[in-house]
Parts: structure tokens; C-alpha cells; sequence
């Protein structure tokens, strides 16, 4: 079944607008679900509520297929992309100018709730217009490109922004208090002293101060090392001591260990068992190496008066990124506890080989300002944007409203879109595209859940036993290099020999790259040249992989109903990426060798509804009259 295109009578070129649309389009989600978690930690809101209240925020994404056939029916996508796009700038400006009021959580929820919202009718409206504004062809070729845009507004928006918040932060208030941490696996002893009341050294006596009690906090990398300073004192003996100050000065504790291991007979399923005993590893269990723990006191130099207060957020600045707070540290000083030490926890990977060092700041500056100002910033950037796509966007002949815009017109559009999305294919075509969205994915859905666990896991569980600093180079850096590559690339294939004819090969390349982690699993080869090789293997295999799927949602979705179609299979696909939820349970029960041969069994799903499902041998391609 060919689903012809329309024509366009308006012609603007494809990179003016669309790196702008899916960078405007990545930084409104982000603003949700990201920013404003870390926003409300740094404003002092518990996890708990944290949790609770942000959760919901996420509702718009899921359940936006419901009104995506208003966007259909009413006026056209360049309308409601640009009038999103003027509710979200206002909505950032609204949040900028309501942090610092006294009912900010109130108001900033409501307020980032209505954002949602917007974004997520942006995401269907913009969604829409790409496929309207641009050729078969031409969606084919930028697909890779969009999603590229895309994943830089999710960089831009977690590492940008809220480093500039930092920057602010560490501008403002009292003057900022760096520690370093230097680990040597091959010390004996460390300077922690407690309880190590800092003593108070200052040019200015006069101006208000914090201290710490050391300069450079030497750690040992090994479990259980004693902290000798005159006395003899165990690690545990030294996080008990120095919880038991922290409650006394009404800070909090420090996390100790983990959690008592429960009896597996008891709380695991027969099935489960079952399960474990025929397809589980043979593996000797051998007692897990606990990270060490070093600790660090921190007081004001001199007292605060009245009612003020100083507040103490301590991060990570640079160096190993396996030294790591062992909570976040947010430390409130008033008039009662000025001069009683807060101490703060630092984790270090028993994992570490030779000596290394990390740097982490405690900052007291206006922290409702830097908020302020990184939603300030969103905000005009974003009265930019849609200044510039009233612009640039183009004007389609087919973006205009569709029927009676009727209370009865609207009611019967809306059934029609639903309607015809489930009938636009004969019976079992429609089935095995309804399986397609559903199974593609299936073993990439389980496999990015395990992959940074396998990572981080020792050798003794099954793991390749890298810190955690590696992990955010191998995946966090070369990872998303090759995820990036590879959907480029799938692009401007697929817009030279169409779909269909690159569909096999992308499912394959979506499976066996798979492969790589069963070499991994195996061999447990811990260089970090040869887990990068694999790592950009696999995820550059998935990148180009992945343009398949897309290209297809965007194939269904032609027709009348096609932003109402598309908005459908991205619920569609959303679904299919839940079936990741039970990829820990498989793990935990079969080990990781067996769950990595696992996803390679699922990857028989991905090729079977790649087989199955029919595509236009044309879709895709450039076409003769096509310039």
C-alpha cells in the first residue's frame, strides 16, 4: 500500500528548522523530569517528596496519545508548535520569578505540571509537522539528525545548566570550601581525626567563614582499614562515632553498609528458584568487597546571630568519579550549632588500583537565585526560538485544520483518528506492526538496564569491576559517541535505498551487537580498550538499528490522522520499553553470562516482526522529480 505524500508549497531548507524544533523540543522534557529534581534537592526538599511530586510530572508523555487528535483537527501543526513553544517560554519565566516566594513548591508544580503539558502537545504538533514539511526522503535522511539535536538538548540541559546554577551558587554567599581526597591503595593509615573540631586559621577573623580539619584527606582503598590517630579506630567504629555527633549537632547521618540480606528461600517464588537452579550460573560465592569510607568535619569560623542560617551544599568538583560522597550533604548552620563539626562522608571505591585524587566544594551561596536564573535563561531562550521558527518554519499545503470545527466535528475526528489507526492495514498487517512497535526493542529494552551494573560489578559477581569513574567515560562518553554515529549514518542510508531495503540489515545490527557483552560476560577482559571497543560496537549497532524503528513509526503513521497516528505508536513504543523492568529479576536469578545469552534468544523476536511486518519498497527513497 503506497501512502502518497503531500506536496509542499512552501520550501525552506530542512537544517534551518529542524536542529532548533528537536533542541527546543529536548529542553522542555529535561526542565521536567531532570532539572527539577536536582532544583528541589538543592532547595532542601526531601527524597521522599521529591519522589512523590516529580513522579507526576512524567504523566503528560504517557497518556499525551489521548488528545494528539485535536492537534489533528484543530487549526495546524505550525500553529500549536509555536504556541507551545510561547506556553513553555512563559511557563520557565513563571518558574524563574516564583522559586524565591515563600509557597515555591506550590507554585512551581502547578506551574512545571502546565509545561508538561505543553511540551508533550509540542512533541505531537512538531512530531506531525516533520513528517508533513519534509519528503519521504527527506525524513528518511534527517531522522539521525533529530535525534541528535535531540540528545543535545538532554546534555545541554542536565550539564549546562545546572552547572551554571553551580557557578552562581559558588559566586554567592560566603567563600567556598574545597577538600581534596587522596587515595592510595597501598596506605596504611589516614589523617581523619575525631571528633577533629576544626581549628580556625583566617587572614579576616571578622568575615564569616567555614573551615575544615584537613587540607588533603589521605583514604586507604581496602575494606576495614583502622583510622589510626593515637587511638586505634575501626572503620565502623569511626562512621558510629561520627553519626552520633552529627545527630548531637542535628545534622544528618551518614549512611552505613548495606541493607541485611534476606532469606532468598523465603522471599523468592518458587518459579524463581526453579528458574535459578536450570539456568543459573555455577558461581563460588565470595564475600563482596565493601567500599571504604573517610570522613571530613566541617564548623563556621565564628557565630551567626538571631534566626540567620548558613547552608552548606557539598559536591563533587573534579578528579576520580570513584570517590564519591556517601550521601548528599546539604548542612544547616544556625546560632546553636555553629561551632559543633558536621561531618561529612566521603565513598571510596575499593575497586581503585593506584593512587588517585578527587576534589569536592561546599558552596553557600543564593541558592534560590541560580535557579532563578537558569529558568531566566531557559526562558529567553526559548522567546528566541519562537521568534525564529515564526520564521523559519515552513508552510505546508497539507498542515491546515481538518473537518468541522464543531463540538460534533471535533467528537467525531477524534473517533475517526483511533479508528483508522487500527484499520488503515488489513487485519494482520496491522497485527504484526502493533507487534513490531511492541518487540523490536524487546532485547535492548533489558539490556540498558544491566549494562552499567555488569560494568560496575567486581569480578566475584559476575562484573568487569570498573569504578565508576570508567563507566562515565566508557558509557556515558564513548557510549553516546557511537549511539550518535550510528543514527546518523542509519539516516543517510536508509534516505538513499529506502526502508525496506535497509530494515533486515538494521535488525540484525540491532541484534548482533548484542554479542559483544556475551564476549564481555566470558572473557571478562577488564582493559578499558577493549570494554570501549565493545561498548561503541553495541551502541553504535543499536543507533543504526534504531533508525528502523523510527522510520517505521513515521511509515505507519501516514494517512490523514498522521500526528494523531504517530503520537499512537510512540505510546506504542513507550510500552514496549517497559518490559526492561524485568531485566534485574532475569539477572539476579541467572547471573550475568546467562542473561546476556538471554537477550541474544530475545533478539529472535526483533528479527521474526522485522520479517513479517510489509513496507513499501519505495518509502523512504528519493524520488525522480525530488530536487
Amino acid at each position: 500500500m503506497r501512502l502518497k505524500t503531500k506536496s509542499i508549497s512552501t520550501k525552506r531548507s530542512p537544517w534551518a528548522w529542524i536542529p532548533t524544533l528537536y533542541f527546543a523540543q529536548g529542553l522542555p522534557y529535561v526542565a521536567v523530569m531532570t532539572i527539577s529534581v536536582i532544583m528541589y534537592k538543592r532547595l532542601g526538599m526531601s527524597n521522599t517528596d521529591i519522589a512523590l511530586y516529580t513522579g507526576w510530572l512524567g504523566l503528560p508523555w504517557v497518556i499525551k496519545p489521548f488528545w494528539s487528535p485535536f492537534v489533528d483537527l484543530i487549526k495546524s501543526k505550525r500553529w500549536w508548535t509555536l504556541s507551545m513553544q510561547w506556553i513553555v517560554a512563559f511557563s520557565l519565566a513563571g518558574i524563574a520569578f516564583t522559586i524565591p516566594t515563600a509557597l515555591y513548591v506550590q507554585f512551581t508544580l502547578a506551574i512545571f505540571m502546565l509545561m508538561g503539558f505543553a511540551s508533550a502537545t509540542h512533541d505531537i504538533a512538531a512530531d506531525g509537522f516533520y513528517m508533513i514539511a519534509l519528503t519521504e526522503h527527506e525524513q528518511s535522511f534527517y531522522v539521525g539528525i533529530r535525534s541528535t539535536f535531540y540528545r543535545v538538548a538532554t546534555v545541554v540541559g542536565q550539564g549546562l545548566l545546572v552547572i551554571l546554577a553551580g557557578l552562581i551558587e559558588m559566586n554567592t554567599g560566603l567563600e567556598p570550601l574545597e577538600m581534596q581526597l587522596v587515595v592510595d591503595p597501598d596506605a596504611q593509615v589516614s589523617t581523619a581525626v575525631l571528633p577533629g573540631s576544626p581549628s580556625i586559621e583566617t587572614s579576616d577573623p571578622q568575615e564569616l567563614q567555614f573551615a575544615c580539619n584537613w587540607d588533603a584527606l589521605y583514604g586507604v582503598a581496602m575494606p576495614e582499614v583502622a583510622i589510626v590517630e593515637g587511638d586505634t579506630v575501626t572503620m565502623a567504629q569511626m562512621i558510629d562515632k561520627a553519626n552520633e555527633y552529627n545527630r548531637a549537632g542535628g545534622y544528618p547521618e551518614i549512611p552505613v553498609g548495606k541493607a541485611a540480606a534476606v532469606d532468598q528461600e523465603k522471599n523468592w517464588s518458587k518459579f524463581r528458584l526453579w528458574i535459578e537452579r536450570t539456568f543459573g550460573e555455577e558461581r563460588t560465592a565470595s564475600k563482596a568487597a565493601e567500599s571504604n569510607i573517610a570522613v571530613a568535619a566541617v564548623r563556621l569560623n565564628k557565630p551567626i546571630e538571631g534566626d540567620d542560617q548558613r547552608i552548606l551544599i557539598v559536591n563533587f568538583k573534579d578528579g576520580d568519579q570513584s570517590v564519591r560522597l556517601a550521601r548528599d550533604t546539604r548542612l544547616v548552620f544556625n546560632s546553636d550549632n555553629w561551632d559543633k563539626p558536621a561531618y561529612v562522608g566521603f565513598v571510596i571505591d575499593p575497586k581503585i588500583k593506584q593512587k588517585t585524587q578527587a576534589t569536592f566544594v561546599g558552596t553557600s551561596g543564593n541558592i534560590p537565585m541560580a535557579w532563578s536564573v537558569v529558568f531566566i535563561v531557559l526562558s529567553l531562550f526559548f522567546f528566541a526560538v519562537v521568534i525564529y521558527h515564526s520564521w523559519a518554519l515552513p508552510r505546508p499545503q497539507g498542515d491546515s485544520m481538518r473537518g468541522e470545527a464543531t463540538a460534533k466535528g471535533i467528537v467525531m475526528g477524534f473517533v475517526e483518528a483511533f479508528r483508522t489507526f487500527f484499520t488503515k492495514f488489513p487485519v494482520l498487517q496491522t497485527v504484526a506492526a502493533i507487534l513490531f512497535m511492541l518487540l523490536y526493542r524487546f532485547p535492548e529494552a533489558q539490556l540498558t538496564k544491566i549494562i552499567q551494573p555488569f560494568l560496575l560489578d567486581p569480578v566475584d559477581k559476575g562484573g568487569l569491576g570498573l569504578t565508576t569513574g570508567e563507566v562515565g567515560i566508557v558509557y556515558g562518553t564513548v557510549g553516546i559517541i557511537g549511539l550518535t554515529i550510528g543514527g546518523i549514518i542509519g539516516g543517510m542510508v536508509a534516505a538513499k535505498g529506502g526502508l525496506k531495503k535497509w530494515l533486515m540489515p538494521m535488525a540484525w545490527s540491532m541484534s548482533l551487537t548484542c554479542l559483544t557483552f556475551i564476549y564481555l560476560s566470558y572473557a571478562q577482559d577488564h582493559s578499558l580498550l577493549t570494554v570501549n571497543i565493545c561498548v561503541f560496537i553495541e551502541q553504535f549497532g543499536y543507533g543504526f538499528g534504531y533508525t528502523a524503528y523510527m522510520l517505521y513509526l513515521i511509515y505507519y503513521s501516514e494517512g490523514q490522522f498522521k500526528t494523531s497516528h504517530y503520537a499512537i505508536c510512540t505510546g506504542f513504543m513507550a510500552l514496549s520499553m517497559m518490559t526492561g523492568m524485568i531485566a534485574g529479576w532475569i539477572q539476579e536469578t541467572v547471573g550475568y553470562r546467562h542473561f546476556f545469552v538471554w537477550t541474544i534468544i530475545c533478539c529472535i523476536a526483533t528479527i521474526g516482526v522485522s520479517m513479517i511486518i510489509k513496507v513499501d519498497p519505495s518509502f523512504g527513497k528519493k524520488l525522480k522529480n525530488e530536487k
